[in-house]
């Protein structure tokens, strides 16, 4: 374990807490945004995973997950209060600063080391969730396309990279 994956645990543990008849969760109710090395940490109490398509990353440079309720569009953000200043005075004499961060993190109270605020999305989860199931083969590339990904152009359906939607492109 790394101290990050503590921090994301207990953050979790606290999510719990804000959405009690949604988490831990067995049906794919809660989708979670998170930035920072911690995310392995984030899946453990909540249940959300890539596998499921219950977490999904945010790349903001900050220790944060946002917790969405897809069914009534609820969304909390929680992040970590700037604890590392207070674990690294800490650590000074310490064999090691890691091991201070570790028992930092764990030993710290939840309200001394997080904050959450109810926030409004800039986007529209169906639309990042899809529907299991839906399938379609790329008229171009010929690779499948699922959850609703594919793009209608001429009336072909094509995959986002195909399309010319996607975060990497064909190597000619």
């Amino acid at each position: 374990m790394c101290p990050r994956q503590i921090l994301g645990t207990r953050l979790d543990i606290s999510a719990v807490r804000l959405f009690p008849d949604a988490l831990p969760q067995k049906n794919k109710r809660v989708l979670t945004m998170v930035d920072g090395c911690f995310a392995d940490g984030v899946s453990v109490a909540t249940g959300c995973s890539m596998g499921h398509r219950t977490l999904r990353p945010a790349d903001e440079g900050k220790i944060a997950a946002t917790f969405i309720d897809t069914r009534n569009g609820r969304a909390m953000r929680l992040f970590a209060l700037p604890i590392c200043a207070r674990a690294t005075a800490a650590a000074r004499g310490a064999a090691s600063r890691w091991h201070v961060y570790l028992d930092t993190y764990r030993q710290l109270p939840a309200e001394d080391m997080f904050g959450n605020q109810e926030v409004r999305l800039n986007f529209d989860v169906d639309a990042v969730i899809g529907k299991n199931g839906s399938r379609a083969v790329c008229a171009r590339c010929c690779e499948e396309i699922l959850n609703q990904r594919k793009v209608v152009r001429a009336g072909q359906k094509l995959c986002r990279s195909c399309a010319g939607k996607s975060y990497w492109s064909w190597k000619l």
